[in-house]
């Protein structure tokens, strides 16, 4: 699971944290941050394929930060190929 979110206490950059990948020592500061921030996008990326998204997502927040306008359903669309899909 992952969260793309804005800062609020800090320069309003946009990032992401990726929680499942957190460690002991960093999960609450980090979690806490980003409950601190402006929720922008958030969901779950496949195993299989995850290098690639996070290189994706990283590729979508620099566009943020540089100002570019970015809605969810250019998300949506981006990352489709790496998000779960429910099953009939």
């Amino acid at each position: 699971m992952f969260e793309i979110y804005r800062e609020a206490a800090y320069n309003g950059r946009y990032k992401v944290v990726y929680f499942t990948e957190l460690q002991e020592h960093d999960r609450e500061f980090e979690i806490s941050r980003a409950m601190a921030g402006e929720h922008f996008y958030d969901g779950f990326i496949r195993s299989y394929g995850k290098e690639e998204a996070k290189l994706r997502i990283q590729q979508i927040i620099e566009r943020l930060n540089a100002g570019e306008s970015v809605d969810r359903a250019e998300l949506d669309r981006e990352l489709q190929p790496f998000l779960p899909t429910a099953q009939a």
